[in-house]
């Protein structure tokens, strides 16, 4: 039998206004000047520059929402009178919380050219024919942020044979190829590790008997040498320890990976931090950063196209199509302004709340003083969502007396002690640093004794949780830490 029933159900659903401040608060400041542009692009209703008269928040008008989601092409007719108050879109000024003393100054911004860039100078360079510039053109395009070429040859032989119908042969690349492995950075475009290193070492001084030994282990004894078997290789060698330790230094300070010799991804990688947090006698104040934000205003023309349709004939259709345009313009543009001043006001606020939580830190700068400190701690300061403030946290920056740092920096789970109290993990992980700065290199500590240290510093630390501290700190076990 078919039957009807009536159930009740609760559904939380964001508006178009929410989902455009979720999607600018969790952007840094670095990425604001862009959507403001890709937003003045296709709102014509929005501009640049402020006027005398800047729109307050008490000025401002929230019933635009209701309005746009009314359908005007089909009301029999328009009120205007939310729209003819010109001291409604006068100028708004992206504002900051704070003056900063130096917000006046210009910030540097770090610019270069990508690794990519400066590869394809230097092949300029080379005299190549046609073909080999092919070949060559399509091996720098395969090398990766890292400096490697992963493809294997015969992928790149296929890869301008499907894409360009351009046909040749393993050993045609593999010529062009040994051309690019002579570039800078020295190991730039190696397929491995260990042709890499060989790359670097072919650069060396081939007179210096370090140069030589360093070359023979990479070439016979790579596997050896990467699972730190020194032994083994110095009585195949038949080398003394000195001779050993010189050709151990030499290897090490080669670069694993020569495309990062200015960043992880061939760029010059800097934080603009969206704060600054100053410190007057103990006092500490946060400042938003506003220099990529620019003066926003609702434009003037947009409310004198309403003035003229007022005094129009208001049954011409092309006329009310017009006005159901600008009007969806301006409250466009209203919704941006909105959305921007409710992006600085979340962010002053959860700044302040972390410098207030990590008050001993600003003040000196020791990060042995960071308290625990999670997102809900700060959730429940500010009366907001854990994810606004991970959305805060995962893409901001700081600037304070003692560098920039990321929000996430001063996020850390606790730690019980012996004395009853929490500490940081990033404490934790500072002592454990320490600990195997000071360790004997020749006799490193393991994750058992690091633990029983830490447990002797008062410490209620596990080897496991140890051991998870000592990978996040990218440190070797013991064993890879052993040195002659």
């Amino acid at each position: 039998m078919q039957k009807l029933s009536l159930n009740q159900t609760l559904q939380q659903k964001l508006s178009p206004q929410q989902i455009q401040f979720i999607k600018l608060l969790q952007i840094p400041t670095a990425e604001l000047e862009t959507r403001i542009e890709e937003e003045l692009e296709i709102n014509p209703a929005l501009e640049e520059g402020m006027q005398e008269d800047i729109l307050s928040k008490d000025e401002y008008n929230n019933d635009s929402e209701d309005d746009y989601a009314d359908d005007y092409n089909h009301r029999d007719d328009i009120s205007l009178d939310d729209y003819l108050h010109h001291d409604e879109y006068a100028g708004y000024k992206m504002y900051s919380d704070g003056n900063h003393p130096d917000e006046d100054r210009d910030m540097p911004i770090a610019t270069m050219s990508t690794l990519h860039d400066a590869l394809i100078q230097q092949f300029g360079f080379l005299r190549l024919n046609e073909r080999q510039t092919v070949i060559g053109l399509q091996l720098l395009g395969s090398i990766e942020n890292d400096g490697y070429i992963r493809r294997s040859l015969q992928a790149i032989v296929n890869d301008l044979a499907f894409s360009q119908g351009f046909y040749s042969t393993i050993e045609e690349v593999e010529t062009v190829l040994k051309k690019i492995q002579t570039f800078d950075p020295p190991g730039i475009g190696a397929r491995n590790l260990q042709e890499c290193l060989l790359l670097q070492l072919d650069r060396k001084d081939p007179l210096d008997p370090n140069v030589t030994f360093a070359i023979k282990i990479i070439e016979d004894f790579f596997e050896e040498f990467s699972k730190k078997h020194y032994e083994k290789i110095q009585k195949r060698l038949a080398i003394n320890d000195e001779q050993m330790k010189n050709v151990i230094y030499l290897i090490t300070k080669l670069n694993p990976k020569p495309g990062s010799v200015e960043g992880e991804d061939g760029l010059a990688h800097y934080l603009l931090p969206d704060f600054w947090v100053s410190n007057t006698n103990g006092k500490l104040e946060v400042h938003l950063n506003s220099k990529n934000a620019p003066e926003l205003r609702i434009s003037r023309s947009f409310a004198d196209m309403l003035d003229t349709y007022d005094k129009s004939d208001k049954t011409n259709r092309h006329i009310r199509e017009t006005v159901t345009f600008v009007k969806q313009k301006l409250d466009a543009a209203k919704w941006f302004i909105d959305a921007i001043k409710q992006r600085q006001n979340t962010l002053q606020r959860t700044m302040n709340a972390i410098v207030n939580y990590q008050y001993e830190f600003f003040v000196d700068g020791d990060e042995t003083r960071l308290k625990p400190m999670i997102l809900k701690d700060i959730a429940n300061r500010i009366e907001m969502d854990v994810s606004t403030v991970s959305r805060v946290a995962n893409s901001k920056a700081v600037q304070t007396e003692f560098g920039v740092y990321p929000l996430k920096y001063f996020f850390s789970e606790g730690i019980s002690t012996d004395y009853g109290e929490d500490a940081s993990s990033r404490e934790v992980k500072s002592i454990l640093k320490e600990f195997i700065e000071n360790e004997s290199k020749s006799n490193p500590l393991s994750d058992d004794k690091l633990e029983k240290l830490l447990n002797d510093r008062g410490y209620n630390i596990a080897r496991r949780t140890v051991a998870k501290y000592r990978e996040q700190l990218n440190i070797p076990v013991a064993r890879l830490r052993k040195q002659l």
